[in-house]
């Protein structure tokens, strides 16, 4: 009853059917769903429920069942259009004054069924050119290339436009008028044609992947070219059937599988979508080449309200990965995101690795904030600004959740990662909630972490003690410990003078103005007396955190999704590291008098 593109199809996708049934029947929360007394029979024990996320109703006992519109058609005793104008008026949709249908609206309603059925001959002639054309073998043959055999070309409905320019056109104008040739998108004007520019086909040389709506209606095409042709995807504009941003490819055979799966996996491009399908996942859909836009967010929604971003991992990739996930938080979806590794995309990871691979990835995906949040492990946070900056890269994400609990637990985790205060993450996180800022300013300083008690405490020996300054500073040195600590630049100047007392002001007078500040703010400290045992205690605790930074490092570098070999590499290295930490733990070792081994640095 909702036609492509018409009002009530609109009214359907914005519709919330628990609110308008809710008008009728007092509704309570039961798991997924929302339960009450039937109002089509009489019944003590709720058997009547209502899908949020479908969309539907059903009553277990008396079998009454159907959408929004069939509910208020069955209660009020109405027809189809008396249901659609109390739908939108319930839901606060603008509806025209009503009228019969004037000489123009037919016009257009008959022009949309044209273009429709034009664009089913438009979508055979391309399956025709594939199996039969010349040039079509030679798209065949592409494609097989690419892993599509002829059981999967048949499937998607894939095609070929060839290069004449015009074969579409010569092909269609038998049957439509010129007028509906040039509305349809499918054609071009020649605008260096003095006659007001001639109709030449639109898709050239392209392998042809139709687009449909959610009943499955060929809307549109998206072409990819098989020369150097630029764009290299070219998809159809905006006509009276079809716009881009209220469709997501592949959608029309996704609907079971993201009903019974009950969630889905977005991907951004058609032969990502194709491949994933036929890997025997059907609960993919892509967003036609476009970013993902709110009203296909509104028609996702309707299926599920859980989501697997799977973008490609490229620079891009990870813009729309960030934009799609603002989008979706605003809809209160939950969002895991899979990136994959090696900088593959997912169809050529499935092509390479095979789908028992993907399978595995696919159910290991991290929620958005762990991928959020391994993104800010890659930003440079070696200073405060850095760390602000990685702060307010999360923040915008962290405030877009609704549960205050979850959002603390989240802040414990992002002020661990980004070694800041958990108070003051804590603070902005609750400013931005509050005065919905998208960006937090706390004071750097507040966000320079305090130099740790071993250093403090290893630096005063370099200084004070005589008995095992040059041991302790042969000890920092030749295992790096001090390397990427805020003291750095402290421990290397009295390691180099090891073998002497250093004087304090010859010292700080070599330092920059932080380090100087510092290196007195330490030794104005009273400390106790110095022992080696302390000395080693000191070493080890450095030596877990030479450990902890490597193995930050090493996340860092798994992230960027590296080529197979040093992915498996890097893996190992990474299980090796928490094998050693996690056995230091468990001996729970007592100070040493002998400096006790650790893995080498890489």
């Amino acid at each position: 009853m909702a036609e492509a593109g018409s009002f009530a199809e609109k009214v359907k996708q914005q519709a919330d059917i628990v609110r308008v049934i809710g008008e009728y029947v007092r509704l309570k929360k039961a798991g997924q769903n929302f339960m009450g007394l039937c109002p089509f029979h009489q019944e003590k024990t709720p058997s009547f429920a209502v899908h949020p996320v479908r969309q539907i109703y059903h009553c277990f006992g008396c079998g009454a069942g159907g959408d929004v519109f069939k509910f208020v058609m069955e209660l009020e005793k109405c027809a189809f259009p008396e249901a659609l104008r109390t739908v939108a008026e319930k839901c606060g949709i603008p509806i025209p004054r009503p009228r019969e249908r004037s000489p123009e609206e037919r016009r257009e309603n008959q022009e949309r069924g044209a273009l429709v059925e034009m664009h089913r001959d438009a979508a055979a002639f391309f399956v025709r050119q594939l199996r039969e054309g010349a040039e079509g073998h030679v798209a065949a043959a592409y494609l097989e290339e690419r892993g599509l055999d002829r059981e999967a070309l048949a499937r998607f409905g894939l095609g070929y436009a060839p290069s004449s320019g015009d074969a579409l056109l010569r092909h269609l104008k038998q049957k439509f008028s010129e007028k509906l040739l040039d509305t349809s998108g499918l054609f071009s004007r020649d605008q260096r044609d003095q006659g007001g520019g001639r109709l030449f086909d639109r898709f050239r040389r392209r392998v042809m992947f139709p687009i449909t709506n959610e009943s499955g209606k060929i809307i549109a095409f998206g072409g990819r070219a098989m020369g150097d042709d630029m764009p290299k995807y070219l998809n159809s504009p905006e006509t009276p059937i079809y716009s881009k941003s209220h469709v997501l490819y592949h959608l029309d055979r996704a609907k079971q599988a993201l009903r019974q799966s009950d969630f889905g996996i977005l991907v951004e491009g058609y032969m990502d979508a194709i491949a994933v399908a036929r890997a025997g996942i059907s609960n993919v859909v892509a967003s036609c080449g476009t970013s993902l836009a709110e009203p296909q967010i509104r028609l996702l929604r309707r299926f599920t309200r859980r989501v697997v971003v799977n973008y490609d991992p490229d620079s891009a990739g990870q813009t729309a990965t960030e934009r799609s996930l603002a989008l979706l938080l605003e809809k209160e979806f939950e969002v895991r995101v899979l990136a994959l590794p090696g900088g593959a995309d997912p169809d050529k990871f499935l092509h390479e690795q095979g789908a028992d691979a993907y399978r595995k990835l696919l159910a290991q995906a991290p929620p958005y904030l762990d991928y959020l949040i391994g993104r800010a492990r890659q930003m440079d946070r070696s200073t405060a600004e850095g760390k602000v900056a990685a702060l307010n890269f999360l923040m915008p994400f962290v405030q877009k959740l609704p549960n205050r609990l979850l959002r603390s637990e989240w802040a414990t985790k992002i002020a661990s990662d980004l070694t800041v205060d958990e108070p003051v993450l804590r603070e902005a996180l609750r400013r931005a909630a509050a005065e919905r800022r998208s960006e937090v300013k706390p004071k750097p300083e507040l966000l320079a972490p305090a130099v740790k008690p071993v250093e403090r405490r290893l630096i005063q020996m370099l200084v004070e003690a005589e008995g095992f300054r040059e041991k302790l500073a042969s000890e920092i040195l030749s295992h790096g410990l001090h390397r990427g600590l805020d003291t750095e630049k402290i421990f290397e100047a009295l390691i180099s003078i090891a073998g002497e007392r250093p004087d304090p002001a010859t010292l700080a007078s070599a330092l920059e103005e932080k380090d100087r500040r510092m290196l007195f703010d330490i030794l104005f400290e009273s400390s106790a007396e110095h022992t080696w045992d302390e000395a080693e205690s000191c070493l080890d605790s450095l030596r877990s955190r030479q450990i902890t930074r490597e193995l930050a490092e090493l996340e860092k570098k798994i992230q960027a999704q590296p080529a197979a070999d040093e992915l498996r590499r890097l893996l190992e290295r990474q299980m090796e590291l928490r094998r050693f930490l996690a056995q230091r733990q468990a001996a729970n070792p007592v100070p040493r008098t002998q400096p006790g081994p650790s893995p080498s640095p890489r």
